[in-house]
């Protein structure tokens, strides 16, 4: 079940120096993932994400003023493994031309003009958006990089019975507003899978059109196809196909 937590209006509000700020009570979600009350702006948000307290389980975002939860497990089949497939081509794609560097999930993506703090199931970005400064690595506290900040070339999102009015009406609002240049939406729930390549427009995100079943990605300059098969179980497997 997912679990949307609107925080305190952003309204200027007159507060005595000795009196404590306005705050909300904490947010427990299924006894699993618990908000503090103090959360209430993107940095505030970061900043959490940063300590001990963050959930290393469960989805949580910040969503231009809303704190999103999923605490519901990952869906093998449609979602997993979907990702799994991605995962796969851009290892593969990237080896035989090391463009830039794939990002599966559990890595914080910020982008501050778009009020926003999520994790995608994935994204990309070409070298020379980290050289530009367009992406930032931001380190950790102790070793290594935990948030990416700016905006990536590429992000990836695959729906699930969850993730639907995210995925297709909110993050797209976001990413567009955060000028991310591809969104790459994947629906395998279905008996016919939905991919969309979504390219950033002036007014908005316009899909790119497909071809034989393959939409072509301006950013990596390849066309791509999801494709279903079945496993020696009878279960279903995917496989990204990739055609110059």
């Amino acid at each position: 079940m997912s679990t949307i937590i609107p925080t305190l209006p952003q309204t200027a509000v007159a507060v005595p120096p000795a009196t404590e700020p306005l705050r909300r009570a904490d947010v427990v979600v299924e006894n699993k993932i618990t908000i503090p009350g103090w959360i209430g702006t993107l940095q505030e948000y970061r900043r959490w994400a940063e300590s001990d307290d963050y959930p290393q389980s469960g989805w949580v975002a910040y969503l231009n003023g809303v704190i999103f939860v999923d605490a519901t497990k990952e869906e093998l089949l449609a979602h997993n493994q979907v990702k799994y497939a991605f995962t796969g081509m851009f290892y593969s794609l990237l080896t035989q031309q090391p463009t830039g560097r794939f990002v599966v999930d559990r890595m914080l993506l910020v982008n501050e003009a778009a009020n926003l703090s999520t994790e995608p199931d994935g994204l990309f970005f070409l070298w020379d958006t980290v050289k530009t400064g367009r992406l930032l690595l931001v380190p950790g506290k102790t070793t290594g990089y935990t948030q990416l900040d700016g905006t990536p070339d590429v992000v990836l999102e695959i729906v699930s019975d969850n993730s639907e009015k995210k995925d297709l009406v909110q993050l797209r609002k976001l990413y567009w507003k955060a000028q991310v240049p591809e969104y790459w939406l994947v629906d395998a729930r279905g008996d016919t899978i939905r991919f969309e390549i979504l390219r950033h427009d002036k007014d908005g995100y316009q899909a790119m059109p497909s071809a034989d079943g393959r939409v072509r990605s301006e950013v990596l300059g390849h066309s791509f196809r999801v494709e279903r098969t079945a496993d020696p179980l009878g279960l279903p497997q995917f496989v990204v196909q990739v055609k110059a």
